[in-house]
């Protein structure tokens, strides 16, 4: 590995060790879980605060992220797939340390959907398989798991009442995988209680499980729900019935989570890619404003002594946990990443209403610039004032980046997220373009060489505008697209199957011209551009069959292309991995672009690596 004197700020700001934000155990606060990057690798570690022991609990080829807690702390449970496929099932090891051992034994490997632990050693799981569709199960220890849920449709484990007798489960029965419904059962799996605001499905209103109030007893729910157009808590009390709204006067979306005693709630509050936190009294109505600085906070947590830790990062800083104390809470040892560019905000006229857009420019330079299109994935997502490392490394290489919130983000109002469906990605595709021609004629953007650029639904999106507007991109650069809409409907995990659905109003084989409008597959022989694709073969989300597919068109009429196929999932969590995915993006694009006027003027460090063909 190169020296820190020598090696690149871009490869630096992927190296530098990170943490997230801990998960702290219910009943023994003082026990952390976080997930690091220090070894190079994504991994979960568990903390000890009171002796400040630090260790790393898993280690995998191909990383772990997906992980939790037991309520009093003793153990760490970890979702164990089989190379990035997300198929598995759940492991469990004693906090401080030992062998690893089925936490579930009698569970079958399935997608993940949902876990809850009670305070009896028992869990409620939710998973997911094509044969059975959406299955809920009580997994006591000695006993067989017992299943108390089943549906075709998109259903999974909300939480669990503190006293272990009640489980909020979201599901999707109406049909609607965007919007879901809320049910709470006993674990003998009888009902308790009912909300649905989709009136079965002739109304698109949304609802999400927050957390039952973490007191014994309390049968009060946290509820997140969409009545006025946005997102917004209520207290839903599942033994009465009564519904509390919780009318605050705050524009965007907002969030929220009990703190520890159930006294007051954390606010989380987006809007316009910023985010900030608030804390609410529901007995007085007071809101006091939580002091984070400018930019975006990526998940919060209140402790049980009142103060609150926050995963803080902008476009400009790296980031860091910190406290309401002043304090970083985790500040990882050896080298740190450096800083980027801050965004500029950009409002544009699009034609289903204004579009958010985030632009970056390169620093000292003068435009315009060649111009990164990095479009998000989702499409239920949004870009933010956040720092992200694979922007930052373009504007070292003297691109400007523009990231667009198209129709389909979330974050701005209901209507907005709901509106790309039945003509799938062509919506998205109009936002994009409007931006397109804003960051030409306010001569940020060289008209001439435009990036199309993007990852997952992003991936997707970047195939198809290379098919559908073959003269407005230059280079496209797309990682574990959706290539091939038809096949990928057939090989994909059952819950994004249960979404398209719901985006295309059917099946392929009931709206076939709609599945066909929306495909990049359809548009193949019009790419003009060259197109460099990168995929995991063990994809559950974007198939590489479907990919393929693609791939296949392209080289029968001799386009420009490469591919590259690596032995992972939907994405890496190896850093040196997703280097070199970034390493081969950069150079396709000088190869096929040229040097940046006053920019970089050499291939990146090491070339592209192996695999890639085409």
């Amino acid at each position: 590995m190169t020296d820190d004197t020598t090696m690149p700020d871009w490869e630096k700001r992927f190296r530098a060790p990170r943490t997230g934000l801990p998960e702290w155990a219910e009943d023994a606060p003082d026990r952390s879980l976080f997930v690091s990057n220090a070894t190079g690798t994504y991994e979960l570690y568990a903390w000890d605060r009171a002796t400040g022991t630090r260790r790393q609990a898993t280690d995998r080829p191909n990383g772990t992220t997906d992980g939790t807690l037991s309520p009093d702390g003793e153990w760490i449970w970890w979702f164990s797939d089989k190379d990035g496929d997300e198929f598995g099932v759940w492991m469990r090891q004693p906090f401080g340390g030992g062998p690893d051992e089925p936490a579930t034994p009698g569970l079958a490997p399935s997608y993940p959907a949902g876990l809850a632990i009670g305070r009896d050693g028992s869990a409620v799981v939710g998973r997911s398989t094509d044969e059975d569709g959406s299955t809920v199960h009580v997994w006591r220890p000695g006993t067989a798991p017992v299943e108390i849920y089943r549906h075709r449709e998109s259903a999974g484990v909300g939480d669990l009442s503190r006293d272990g007798t009640l489980v909020a489960i979201e599901h999707t029965e109406h049909g609607d995988a965007m919007h879901s419904a809320l049910r709470v059962l006993r674990l003998d799996g009888t009902t308790v209680a009912e909300l649905d605001d989709t009136e079965g499905g002739t109304r698109e209103l949304g609802l999400e499980v927050l957390g039952f109030a973490p007191v014994a007893g309390d049968t009060r729910l946290l509820v997140g729900h969409q009545r006025r157009g946005r997102w917004e808590p209520m207290v839903w009390d599942v033994a009465t019935g009564t519904q509390t709204d919780l009318v605050l006067d705050l524009p965007g979306d907002v969030s929220a989570e009990w703190y520890p005693d159930g006294s007051a709630l954390l606010v989380a509050h987006s809007h316009e890619a910023r985010s900030e936190l608030w804390r609410y009294e529901p007995d007085t109505g007071a809101l006091t404003r939580v002091d984070t600085p400018p930019g975006t906070v990526s998940g919060a947590t209140a402790r049980p002594d009142g103060t609150v830790e926050y995963l803080w990062s902008s476009a400009a800083q790296p980031s860091s946990v910190r406290s309401t104390t002043g304090a970083v809470v985790l500040d990882p040892p050896g080298m740190k990443a450096p800083g980027s560019v801050p965004v500029e905000d950009a409002w544009v006229e699009g034609p289903g209403g204004r579009i958010h857009a985030l632009a970056q420019r390169p620093a000292g330079g003068e435009g315009p610039f060649p111009t990164v299109f990095e479009i998000h994935g989702g499409p239920t997502w949004h870009d933010s004032d956040a720092f992200a490392a694979a922007p930052a490394a373009w504007l070292d290489h003297g691109f400007a980046v523009v990231r667009v919130n198209y129709r389909g983000s979330t974050g701005y109002g209901r209507a907005w997220t709901d509106a790309l469906k039945h003509r799938v990605g062509l919506i998205e595709l109009e936002d994009i373009a409007a931006v397109r021609e804003w960051a030409v004629s306010s001569g940020l953007a060289d008209p001439a060489r435009l990036v199309l650029s993007g990852g997952s639904w992003g991936g997707y999106l970047t195939l198809l505008g290379l098919g559908t507007q073959p003269d407005a991109w230059a280079v496209g650069l797309a990682a574990v697209p959706v290539a091939d809409y038809v096949t990928a409907y057939h090989d994909e995990m059952e819950a994004l199957k249960a979404l398209d659905r719901t985006l295309f109003g059917g099946t392929p084989e009931e709206v076939p011209e709609r599945f066909a409008a929306s495909s990049p597959l359809t548009y193949v022989d019009a790419v003009k551009a060259p197109v460099h694709i990168a995929a995991g073969v063990n994809d559950p989300r974007c198939p590489i069959r479907q990919i393929d597919n693609y791939v296949d068109r392209l080289a029968a009429r001799g386009a420009v292309h490469d591919v590259y196929r690596y032995d992972a999932g939907h994405g890496s969590l190896v850093v040196e991995e997703r280097i070199r995915q970034v390493r081969m993006e950069i150079d396709f694009a000088l190869k096929h672009l040229g040097a940046p006027a006053g920019g970089y003027a050499g291939g990146t460090s090491g070339g592209a690596a192996g695999g890639v063909a085409g």
